[in-house]
Parts: structure tokens; C-alpha cells; sequence
């Protein structure tokens, strides 16, 4: 006998701990159930038809309260709250105060652990186990719309996010004043560490190269390479430059909060490298006040995308006759820069570059290569052999 393939889709409306509505199938049935909360308890009707553009309406009518709930035997009990709720609700409240960026990360990453997890398994049961079988799936490529093995650095980003989410939930209250979840079950537990992360530093020649055929790339390549040269800053927060961060007199730029990783504003001063490719900006697009200092191509009003910039410096790498080499791209230069002062006082190091804690200069950015660790032998051996 062929098999019924079962009715899957759901709708919400309203708002979470006000009127949320939601319409789903009943699995035996067919028929869309109705189902809200009301005085902290779950309501379930039954609309008794199957007719989904009926169902969504009904559930928008009585979400606004244009209507009443449908005549039916009504089923009351707590509401268990599931990996989905609970990550529905994240979703809801949280993630769109995020970054575009990090709101799609949201997405996608809560998807993976669903089906992984379990959608209607409660988050409190999560344990150590479940925390290493989701470490040795995602090693194997068992997980992820990719199905391909990841990194140590990749797995530790999933946990720490799920931590997050576990984390919030421990501190978060429904309407009726009841935590959302009593505690961390996976609190304490040891995210996997990259062994040997790649760090790629970009020499002094691979500058130089890229920065011949910069122009023959686009002029906007060209200004943002010496900017990320000469200020050591995340290429994010280069392109998204404004005119206004730009004070020419006081030669000083401004980086806003929104537009650095770590959420730092603050100012730095501009060489004369910088100053003369922001003069070539000025004459490229002959605009001032809140217009880009590096306008996308086809819509000047709106700053350059992640992703052209990213295609931009692999042509320049092709055109300079640089090799393919893992790690070598935007990031590089914020760690030469790092490297090239590595002299100066850490405090200093950080306010040019824009970190906000010495420790993580320390541990990803600055790198000794084998000639500086010879000076610093051929120094040593100076000192000793000085007569007394």
C-alpha cells in the first residue's frame, strides 16, 4: 500500500508573549489544528478542513483578534519547550539585532543542529554525548548542507554559538515570569581547538606585487590594498568608509563602531601613502558627506561588497603571478601589519590597529619570521659577550 506523504508546513502570526498564533497539520488527520498560548498554557483546536490559504487566513484573523478561536474540543496543557521553540524564539528576538551577515549564519547554523539534535527534543536533556557526536559528524562530513568534513576552527564557531543560545535561554523569562530553560545542560563543555590555525602573513614582495597591478584590477582594489596596508584594518570595515569618517585637516579617520567586528570606535591617523589614494578617490567620485569613499561599481550611493573584494584580490594575485596559497588574502595584511610593528608598545599596536585586547594581537596577528628570531639571537650574543 503506497505510504501518504505527510503534510509538513506550518505558519506563524503574531507576536511572541503577546498573540502568537501558530497553524500546523495533524499528522493522523490532515485536518490544520490552530494552536496559542493563553495564560501560560498551550490551546489546540481542531479548523476542520485542509485548506492551507484558508488556514493562514484564519490564523492572521485571530491573531489580530478580528475573530475568535473555532468551536472545538480544546486541549490544554504546559507547553514543552523544544530545541525548535526555543530556537524559533532565538530566531524571533535576537537574531535581528545581528548583522546581516551573522543573522544568515543564525539561519543556517540553527537548521543544521535541528535535524542533527532533533526538533522536538527538549534542550535540557542535551548532554556531553550529544556534544561529541556532533564534534565526530562534523569532522566526518555528516553534517551541514555541504556534507564535507570542516575544520576544528568551523566546529568550535557551531558550539560556541549553540552555547549562546543555551546561554540566553537561562536568563530569559516567558510572560508568566518562568525562565525559558533552568540551566546550560552543555555548560562547561571543551570546544575543539584548531592545533595549527593558518595564519598567513604577506611579505613585503607580495605586497609590492599586488600594489603594481592593483590599478589594472580597479582603481577602488587599489585604494582599499594601501588603506589595509597602511592602517591594519579588517577590509570589512575599509569598505564600508564613508566621506564623513574622514577628517583631511586633522588627517585622522574615524571607524564606526557598526562597521568593526569587535564593535571599537575609535580614530587613527592617515599617512601620507593613504592620503594620496584618497585624493585619487576624491577625483574618482567627486563626492563628500555621507557618499562612500569606495562606491560600488553600479550603484555609487551603496559602498563596495564582500564579495567583489574578495574576487578583485584573486584576480590580482593571477595578474601578479602569485601562486594559490591558503590564507593569503584581506586578512594578511592585518596580520603584516601586526608583524611590521612589532617593536612598538602593545598598547600602541592596538589603538592603530583597532584591537581592543593585547591577547589576541599576541596570539593571531604578530608573527616572528626566521630573520627577525636571528636578530633577536645575534642581539642576544652581543649583550653576552660585552666585558663586565
Amino acid at each position: 500500500m503506497a505510504r501518504t506523504k505527510r503534510d509538513r508546513r506550518a505558519y506563524s502570526a503574531g507576536e511572541w508573549g503577546r498573540n502568537r498564533v501558530r497553524i500546523f497539520p495533524d499528522p493522523k488527520t490532515g485536518f490544520f489544528q490552530i494552536e496559542w498560548r493563553e495564560n501560560g498554557r498551550r490551546l489546540t483546536r481542531s479548523l476542520k478542513h485542509r485548506d492551507w490559504a484558508r488556514a493562514k487566513g484564519q490564523a492572521d484573523q485571530f491573531a489580530a483578534g478580528f475573530i475568535d478561536a473555532p468551536n472545538g474540543k480544546t486541549e490544554a496543557e504546559p507547553e514543552p519547550l523544544t530545541l525548535e521553540g526555543l530556537f524559533d524564539i532565538y530566531r524571533d528576538e535576537v537574531t535581528p539585532t545581528k548583522s546581516e551577515r551573522a543573522q544568515r549564519y543564525d539561519r543556517r547554523t540553527m537548521e543544521m543542529f535541528l535535524p542533527f539534535f532533533g526538533r522536538h527534543r527538549k534542550p535540557a536533556t542535551l548532554s556531553q554525548r550529544d556534544w561529541d557526536r556532533f564534534i565526530r559528524a562534523r569532522r566526518a562530513g555528516r553534517v551541514g548542507r555541504s556534507r564535507r568534513p570542516v575544520s576544528d576552527r568551523t566546529i568550535e564557531y557551531d558550539l560556541k554559538f549553540l552555547l549562546a543560545i543555551l546561554n540566553w535561554a537561562a536568563k530569559s523569562r516567558d510572560e508568566e515570569g518562568r525562565l525559558l530553560l533552568d540551566f546550560n545542560p552543555l555548560r562547561g563543555l571543551k570546544v575543539p581547538k584548531e592545533k595549527n590555525p593558518m595564519r598567513v602573513v604577506l611579505t613585503d614582495e607580495e605586497y609590492e606585487a599586488l600594489l603594481r597591478v592593483s590599478r589594472r584590477v580597479d582603481w577602488r582594489f587599489g585604494v582599499a590594498l594601501v588603506i589595509a596596508h597602511e592602517t591594519g584594518h579588517r577590509i570589512g570595515a575599509i569598505r564600508q568608509l564613508r566621506w564623513l569618517d574622514i577628517d583631511l585637516e586633522d588627517k585622522t579617520i574615524r571607524w564606526r563602531a557598526e562597521n568593526e567586528k569587535t564593535g571599537y570606535e575609535h580614530r587613527t591617523p592617515i599617512t601620507v601613502e593613504v592620503l594620496a589614494v584618497l585624493d585619487e578617490a576624491r577625483m574618482r567620485s567627486p563626492k563628500t558627506g555621507n557618499a562612500p569613499v569606495l562606491p560600488a561599481p553600479k550603484d555609487p550611493s551603496r559602498c563596495l561588497d564582500r564579495s567583489r573584494v574578495r574576487v578583485w584580490w584573486q584576480k590580482a594575485e593571477t595578474l601578479a603571478g602569485l601562486e594559490p596559497k591558503r590564507g593569503r588574502g584581506w586578512h594578511s595584511l592585518r596580520r603584516k601589519f601586526a608583524s611590521d610593528l612589532m617593536d612598538q608598545p602593545l598598547k600602541v599596536l592596538c589603538e592603530l590597529g583597532g584591537w581592543k585586547t593585547p591577547h589576541t594581537t599576541l596570539q593571531c596577528y604578530q608573527h616572528a619570521d626566521v630573520d627577525r628570531l636571528r636578530e633577536a639571537l645575534e642581539d642576544r650574543r652581543r649583550v653576552c659577550s660585552r666585558p663586565n
